[in-house]
């Protein structure tokens, strides 16, 4: 299970790299979505 604070963290540095390059905004979304159904999948 993640660490409590990882995901706000994550979400923080995800909103900061997406003012910085905007362009990558589509992966990080797409990656942070992956990776959360993959937490919710295989987390339990």
């Amino acid at each position: 299970m993640l660490h409590p604070l990882l995901s706000p963290i994550l979400t923080l540095l995800a909103g900061i790299l997406i003012l910085i390059f905007p362009a990558i905004l589509n992966y990080i979304v797409a990656f942070y979505l992956i990776i959360v159904g993959l937490i919710g999948i295989f987390g339990h």
